[in-house]
């Protein structure tokens, strides 16, 4: 049974980067908004003829809590239509018609002992409402690794609250990954790095979100590390 749509009002903006913006959400209900996390909505904007055309979904970056606010975190895509319109038109006040939440891009009720959580740019936005939501409600874990690849630096969505995270969580091991910039932390693509911390863990699981180029060389790497493919999920961006 489909969703009906509802609207919320846009309730802060925050600039994260240059480019990405974290965009919190009212629902008018102001009921509690309730969703596993990993899950996304669709808005649908203002921006063609054809209701399909004007329809964008993105993973929710927070956790619930109980609360009628969500987070969405959206990077600006030069010639897209939907997020030219949420960065130049949409401001503070301003009301959004969505739907939701939806998707099937959540954890398991009991967490594999190995857990790779992998991603590049906004795709860390499920990740984020996973990790907080373990930590907040005390969820047992094994071992989780949050390998996050991105060009620079400035790239990185949520650095400094990852990095805090990881320092009080046993077994949470926040990986930032650096593709365009030398510094003190890893540098190359994701890939070296999931290959190396799996090798011999034959149970672990792996949940990819990010650029689809990515996302398929994982898949495939993973395949020829005898991982089964259901040990394998992934959440398209772009």
């Amino acid at each position: 049974m489909q969703q009906e749509w509802q609207t919320g009002t846009i309730v802060k903006i925050i600039d994260e980067t240059e480019s990405t913006r974290r965009f919190f959400i009212a629902c008018d209900s102001n009921l509690a908004f309730d969703f596993k996390p990993g899950q996304f909505v669709t808005l649908d904007l203002p921006i063609h003829e054809k209701k399909n055309k004007r329809w964008r979904s993105y993973s929710i970056a927070s956790a619930p809590d109980g609360s009628p606010v969500f987070e969405l975190v959206i990077v600006l895509v030069e010639d897209g239509l939907g997020t030219n319109f949420l960065f130049k038109e949409m401001k503070e006040g301003d009301q959004l018609t969505f739907r939701g939440p939806v998707g099937v891009f959540v954890l398991h009720e009991k967490i594999p002992e190995d857990l790779f959580l992998i991603c590049t740019g906004t795709g860390i936005a499920p990740f984020r409402s996973m990790i907080h939501d373990i930590k907040n409600h005390n969820k047992e874990f094994g071992n989780i690794f949050l390998i996050f690849g991105t060009r620079t630096k400035m790239d990185l969505l949520y650095h400094d609250e990852m990095q805090s995270i990881s320092n009080e969580m046993e077994g949470f091991e926040y990986i930032p990954v650096l593709s365009r910039e030398t510094w003190n932390g890893r540098q190359g693509y994701v890939h070296a790095v999931y290959e190396e911390l799996s090798a011999n863990k034959p149970a672990a699981e792996f949940m990819l979100c990010g650029w689809k180029n990515m996302i398929d060389e994982a898949r495939q790497k993973l395949q020829l590390l005898n991982y089964d493919k259901k040990q394998i999920h992934f959440e398209l961006y772009g």
